[in-house]
């Protein structure tokens, strides 16, 4: 029977209520804190029987702070009227958080390659009226004037709080004397100059709000992923812009996050239509002296390496999609999120074990070489190009596809 007097163990728990409930909260389901609880009360028990009183209490007050830290979230923002703008939402990770965030009750400024495209009348179809889309192509700087132009019109009254830099591009695979110098600048001019263009011109509504930027980047643009050259350099590029951006708004407020996922199964992704198109365009615009060198059969086992590893990509995009939103709305958000399994092994073979290792780990996960033709046994030896090199046709390929 209760005398109505707190024990020993509750008035513990009290006072951690007191001291951290301002921060943390903790999940709808109960019974992990229940069951925590109930080891807390056991271990206060055995500690009063066991230990001194200091040391009794040092131990229970560092359990309790781990147990409560592996059951509570972060204490995150109101939605309330806030403004969010994303980039590439025709499809995968730029759609996917545009309806949660609609639904959520954001005000989304949704930016599509194409206002009639299958992803824009998704959108239509299933968001509030709340969602506005905008067209842009981030190789267009008329697109993104629009786009700035709109934006600063249209949250005179709510602000900005936040952008989310989700648009990417990539149209090769190939080792980097295979692949065409015009790739690098698509890549540069969707995943670097057009992202460094638009970051720049809602910079002041940012610091207006102090709110936030948040960049999806990529592993690749942290370690060399074979034959993802072009699309790797581009990713560190704004990789590294954004560490730079979180240093200097820092004063403003303004705070900033990167999002580096696993493989997705993303639209772009799984498209291996298009992806066998742009290996047919690689082959028939490589100058002979590179397709003797590294031959046809080379190219077709590096594409066949590829489309095996997206096979292999994760179905479900929320990972993404909630590390995004976190990094909107969490008091204290990561500089850095690595949503999907598996990046944290990566990223410990890449930093802590020998150059050796990490390029077999990377060459066994995503893309195996095999030896190209003039390498091979019983082959002539490779004779000195006279001429320079040509680099492949610089219009080989689509168009930049600004979306992911």
């Amino acid at each position: 029977m209760s005398s109505g007097v707190p024990s020993k163990c509750e008035l513990d728990v009290l006072t951690w209520e007191r001291q951290f409930g301002g921060h943390w909260r903790v999940g709808g389901d109960t019974g992990p804190l229940l069951a925590a609880l109930a080891l807390l009360a056991a271990l206060d028990w055995l500690c009063q029987r066991l230990l001194p009183p200091l040391a009794a209490l040092a131990v229970l007050v560092t359990s309790g702070w781990i147990a409560l830290s592996r059951l509570a979230r972060p204490q995150r923002l109101p939605v309330a009227t806030r403004v969010v703008l994303i980039t590439g939402c025709d499809s995968g990770f730029g759609k996917e958080t545009a309806k949660k965030l609609d639904a959520m009750g954001f005000m989304v400024l949704a930016t599509v390659l194409e206002l009639n495209g299958p992803g824009a009348l998704e959108l239509r179809a299933c968001c509030s009226p709340r969602l506005r889309l905008l067209q842009m192509d981030l190789t267009k700087p008329a697109d993104i004037s629009q786009v700035l132009e709109f934006t600063k019109a249209h949250t005179t009254s709510t602000g900005l709080w936040g952008l989310v830099n989700n648009a990417g591009f990539n149209d090769v695979v190939a080792d980097v004397e295979l692949s065409p110098v015009a790739t690098f600048r698509n890549c540069m001019e969707v995943n670097f100059f057009g992202a460094l263009q638009l970051t720049k011109g809602l910079l002041p509504l940012l610091r207006h709000s102090r709110g936030r930027i948040v960049t999806v980047g990529s592993p690749a643009g942290d370690m060399p992923y074979p034959c993802l050259a072009a699309y790797g350099t581009s990713k560190a590029a704004i990789a590294l812009l954004m560490d730079t951006f979180s240093c200097e708004l820092l004063p403003w407020g303004v705070k900033v996050s990167i999002i580096q996922p696993a493989c997705f199964k993303t639209d772009s992704v799984t498209n291996v239509g298009q992806w066998e198109k742009r290996k047919q365009l690689l082959l028939a615009n490589l100058p002979q002296e590179l397709l003797q060198a590294y031959g046809e059969d080379y190219i077709e086992h590096l594409h066949g390496q590829f489309l095996h590893s997206l096979s292999l990509a994760l179905p479900d995009l929320s990972p993404v999609v909630d590390a995004i939103i976190d990094a909107l709305l969490a008091a204290r958000p990561r500089r850095r999120y690595y949503p999907g399994h598996g990046l944290g092994l990566m990223y410990f073979i890449h930093y802590y074990l020998p150059e050796g290792l990490r390029r077999r780990f990377l060459q066994t996960f995503f893309i195996s070489h095999c030896l190209p033709q003039a390498l091979r046994p019983g082959q002539p030896a490779p004779t000195p190009i006279q001429d320079a090199v040509r680099d492949p046709d610089p219009n080989l390929g689509p168009s930049p596809v600004a979306g992911r």
